[in-house]
């Protein structure tokens, strides 16, 4: 069975009209259900255990599964003869993430993410107890259970602040409306897509053609590659406020809006513009960025949304969902407790023949670092390198640790000038694994710091994703310092079959932001930003085939 949503009738329009849209579910229970009757109506109700079960069963699957759409994306990248190599080798990677990820012990990404909870509760339905402690237990369970990174930052004060050690508190959202059943949305949504949300303040003359396209096109390249495209891409203009337009943003990211209508009206309904979409879409085609290392497929696809406005506000909302494109429907109604199914075999979308980044050189991470800034020295930006031997981790709160030791007169530990830098942060390991999820995190965070650690004979080699500064680029031509771009959104692929060996170095108190020491074998990466002062990303277009 299959439960479907349906339109309700109202007498003032809705601003949003959805068409009904069918919805693959699976049946996880029917315990904890129950009819009443209260007066003239006939009522739901749904024990706060049900209401648990689901919100576990939703975020362990969404940790590990993907929308079968997502995956037939990705797959089409292989397909597409205009393709790059690199977006090729990109899209093999983050197909043979998922068939580890869908094994369920390594998440898709070690950012496992916040959990987001948007729950639609019809009138009719009752809850027996207490609705958020039943919803924040379900994401707890879920955390404690599964190979999760604790990732949300509680302020003890306005500069000080601790782990909470359970991934709480989560953001929920319960919207009461006409009908029998509890709908949900969960989404994980980790740090690197969350960042690449944007609020613009526009005015009325942004409502033409060519300006329109020309402003995309200008705030389409801030996003740069940080958050793991391929991205899903969505700009909304309008919104009878700025907090509706990132909130439309955020559904529209997980296709929870894709079944508006095409077309506006004289209420101010939400709409789809089918053509400004595809005409976006051929903009992020156009930049030669890719999928990460230059090519064709920076997005897979875009949605824009437009709103109603206040005459005197044009706010513009921009966002993407990244690689790890985590979101899950759920629903409760009298037949029973209903999950979204997503796909649970994802090497049926894996080519017959696999997919390796041609030519790459094999650098051996444990000899001295003036040969491996030798051997660096020979290659040119966009080449294929694959790394064997020590690195260390280390990424947010050890830089800014670091850099109060610099400015107290004390140098960098030996650590960070004699092996290369990860930028990285682990999910829990698995029983009999040497490491758990252990992806690359935003390089552009650590970039305030290069200067001064490069001066001081440290970060000489740094591994991260997305792009960097100009300071990072003129740093390393001063320097004699190097770039590393990993690929991002396969956490799952370098925890199981590249990561030999984890050992915490230094500040173990900082939890999964500690120092680690990491042995790793065929670590696949790119050379973005030389010693010669040459960035990839300003020098791509001559470099894609």
């Amino acid at each position: 069975m299959s439960p479907e949503a349906t339109k309700d009738s109202s007498l003032f329009p809705k601003l949003f009209q959805p068409e009904a849209s069918a919805v693959q579910y699976r049946k996880i229970g029917q315990k904890g259900l129950a009819e009443t009757r209260f007066g003239s109506r006939n009522m739901l109700t749904i024990d706060a255990a049900a209401i648990t079960l689901l919100v576990q069963s939703a975020f362990a699957d969404v940790s590990h599964l993907l929308r079968p759409a997502h995956l037939h994306q990705v797959r089409k990248i292989l397909d597409d003869t205009e393709s790059s190599a690199n977006d090729r080798f990109v899209a093999m990677e983050l197909l043979k993430n998922a068939v580890i990820s869908a094994q369920g012990k390594f998440p898709s990404c070690q950012d496992t993410g916040t959990a987001i909870v948007l729950g639609k509760k019809g009138e009719n339905v009752l809850v027996d107890g207490n609705l958020h402690d039943a919803i924040c237990q379900g994401i707890v369970n879920t955390w404690q259970i599964r190979n999760l990174r604790f990732s949300q930052m509680a302020p003890v004060s306005m500069y000080v602040e601790t782990n909470t050690g359970t991934n709480m508190p989560a953001q929920i959202e319960i919207e009461a409306v006409q009908g029998d059943s509890f709908e949900f949305l969960f989404i994980a949504k980790g740090g690197g897509s969350a960042n690449k949300t944007f609020l613009f303040q526009e005015t009325k003359r942004l409502l033409d053609r060519e300006r329109l396209l020309a402003f995309c096109d200008e705030k389409i390249r801030t996003i740069g590659t940080t958050a793991c495209p391929p991205y899903h891409l969505v700009f909304v203009i309008g919104g009878l406020s700025a907090d509706q337009t990132l909130k439309t943003v955020k559904l529209a990211s997980t296709k929870e809006l894709d079944d508006l209508p095409t077309t506006g009206d004289q209420t101010g309904r939400a709409f789809r513009d089918l053509q400004l979409e595809g005409e976006v879409l051929k903009l992020t085609q156009d930049l030669g960025m890719g999928a990460q290392f230059g090519g064709k497929h920076f997005c897979h696809d875009v949605r824009v949304i437009r709103l109603p406005r206040h005459g005197g506000s044009l706010p513009v909302g921009m966002g993407v969902s990244c690689s790890a494109d985590r979101q899950i429907k759920g629903r409760i109604d009298q037949d029973g407790i209903w999950l979204e199914q997503l796909e649970t075999n994802p090497e049926n979308y894996l080519p017959e023949t696999e997919v390796s980044a041609a030519s790459a050189k094999h650098i051996n991470l444990d000899q001295p670092m003036p040969e491996i800034l030798k051997q660096l020295s020979q290659l040119q930006v966009a080449d294929p390198v694959l790394l064997s031997g020590t690195m260390i981790v280390a990424r947010d709160l050890v830089h800014a640790e670091l850099a109060k030791k610099l400015v107290a007169g004390q140098p960098l530990p030996d650590y960070f000038r004699d092996f290369p830098i990860y930028y990285a942060g682990p999910a829990k390991t698995p029983e009999g694994h040497a490491s758990g999820s252990f992806g690359p995190t935003t390089a552009a965070r650590m970039d305030p710091y290069i200067a001064d650690f490069q001066a001081a004979g440290g970060s000489l080699v740094m591994i991260a994703k997305g792009n960097r500064s100009q300071q990072v680029m003129r740093s390393c031509n001063t320097h004699g310092g190097f770039y590393l771009g990993s690929v991002g959104g396969t956490a799952a692929v370098l925890g199981r079959d590249v990561i030999t060996h984890v050992e915490t170095l230094d500040y173990d108190d900082f939890g999964m932001e500690a120092v680690f020491k990491i042995t790793v074998k065929n670590f696949p990466a790119f050379l973005i930003i030389d010693d010669k002062g040459n960035d990839f990303f300003t020098v791509k277009p001559a470099l894609i085939s």
